[in-house]
């Protein structure tokens, strides 16, 4: 077990006021000591971003661009020593750490190297302009141009600590920015490793620094600091809000990735080869890290004919997951992050059996001890107005609801306050098509859960604002210039 302190201006700093326990959501042990953070540390820390961010937006892009790769390369280097300390504090399976965790941030790192020598520059037209009051008429040459936003406050989400945190920092020090990372307090671990890490790979001191609290504190400092002038955020729409009108007090730009209430629409054409995959993608938010994910499709939308086969297959399909030891090879689901979150998501499950629903599959707290556990949960019977169907849950449990039409369909995953990613299941792509344009959603898949690593990722409504993913981050991370000249 180590002590970690912040990192800041490219070293360790030791605590004001010590350190935290985090816990290894499988064995209730503590995996490490975070450390708590203080106001004057978040100050120091956004100090020595903002000292750092002129020279390193002066770095030439290709230099830029080299230290992106060279901590993509370190992270994958590193594995090894890294994934036992992600899986410990995140409690994901073996399968999730070992594809989706560390593969992933350095894949973000090795995309925004790429991106750092993208043009950033839009040439604009020569046009010729009246004579005013203002100015002689001429001819005039503009380009729009980005530039960066200066010092970029992360806060990022559990679920995913490094992937996520890698998806803000690429694409940021990508465009010349500077960062000052705020972990999830329940795995900070492995972000604070990415410190020296990023060190190693001739990243300047003070361009990354990182740091962690147990509670709101460190996020609110950060937020509400002056010296910070974008606020990126991933997790729920609760916080997102509060974050929102913190940093509209000083105009600061944000970037919000926030909650969702995913639907999968199995539309009344769906054949047998549409329905099997319609269920294995639902069956994700069981296998998938356990549901604690807020693109899930957690509510199946099903027409009244097909019901009872999607139902079947369902159940089907959480039979046979086994519950158990991430660590171990042949488990499928696997903790949930915190005794918190585990009895939160209980009590959405009883609350929609005292309101009528059934639970066809799970329900129960399984039988495995330690750790936060909920076996997959399927349950049916549910209407619009239950809360199982209206607000996110972040576990393993999926809801199914019926309808007899499209425009019911549309209605019931419309109506919620998210938007962030739905499904639609059909044997015609080009009603899947038009389906897709009535969806109040960022994001749709046609009869799949994959997404397209370039595509812009965000939500509607209560679901974010802005968008990152691809070259779409770097409009994110950058601010538009438009300088013009006579020609």
């Amino acid at each position: 077990m180590t002590e970690y302190g912040h990192w800041i201006a490219g070293a360790w700093r030791a605590p004001e006021k010590g350190h935290y326990p985090v816990v290894n959501p499988a064995t209730e042990k503590v995996v490490g000591e975070a450390p708590e953070s203080t106001p004057a540390e978040v100050a120091d820390a956004v100090a020595a971003a903002r000292a750092a961010q002129d020279g390193w937006s002066r770095t030439r892009p290709r230099e830029r661009a080299a230290v992106l790769d060279r901590i993509a390369d370190l992270i994958t280097e590193r594995s090894e020593e890294l994934a036992p300390l992600l899986q410990a504090e995140t409690g994901s399976t073996t399968r999730i750490t070992s594809a989706m965790q560390l593969p992933t941030a350095a894949e973000r790192f090795h995309r925004y190297a790429r991106g750092a020598t993208e043009p950033h520059v839009v040439p604009l037209a020569p046009r010729p302009v009246r004579a005013s009051p203002l100015a002689p008429g001429g001819l005039l040459g503009a380009a729009a141009v980005r530039r960066p936003v200066g010092v970029v406050g992360c806060i990022t989400s559990y679920n995913f600590p490094l992937v996520n945190l890698a998806g803000k920092v690429a694409p940021a020090l990508a465009m010349g920015n500077t960062v000052v990372a705020k972990p999830a307090p329940q795995d900070p671990l492995c972000c604070l490793e990415l410190g020296p890490l990023c060190r190693e790979a001739g990243l300047p001191d003070g361009v990354f620094n990182v740091v962690t609290g147990s509670g709101t504190g460190a996020g609110e400092a950060l937020v509400a600091h002056p010296g910070v002038d974008m606020i990126s955020f991933t997790g729920s729409s609760a916080v997102g809000k509060k974050i929102a009108e913190a940093a509209g007090r000083s105009m600061k730009r944000t970037l919000m990735e926030l909650g969702g209430k995913g639907a999968a629409i199995v539309l009344e054409d769906a054949d047998e080869a549409v329905i099997k995959s319609a269920v294995g993608a639902v069956g994700s938010v069981w296998s998938f890290h356990s549901g604690q994910i807020c693109t899930a499709p957690t509510r199946v939308l099903v027409h009244r004919s097909l019901y009872e086969r999607v139902v079947a297959g369902l159940r089907h399909y959480a039979g046979s997951l086994i519950v158990g030891d991430p660590v171990d090879n042949s488990t499928t689901v696997g903790p949930l992050i915190s005794a918190e979150q585990r009895d939160r998501v209980e009590a959405h499950i009883a609350q929609a059996r005292d309101q009528g629903a059934r639970i066809v599959v799970g329900g129960t707290r399984p039988a495995v001890r330690p750790g936060f556990y909920v076996a997959p949960t399927l349950i049916t019977d549910v209407t619009p107005d239950m809360a199982v169907a209206r607000e996110e849950i972040f576990g393993p449990v999926v809801v199914v609801l019926v309808f007899d039409d499209e425009d019911e369909a549309v209605r019931i995953a419309n109506g919620t306050a998210y938007g962030l990613h739905d499904y639609v299941f059909s044997a015609d792509a080009g009603s899947a098509w038009a389906l897709a344009a009535r969806l109040r959603s960022g994001n749709v898949g046609v009869n799949t859960v994959q997404r397209h690593p370039e595509t812009p990722f965000g939500g509607f409504k209560e679901s974010g604002i802005g968008r990152d993913g691809g070259s779409f981050a770097l409009d994110a991370y950058s601010e538009l210039q438009s300088v013009v000249w006579p020609s």
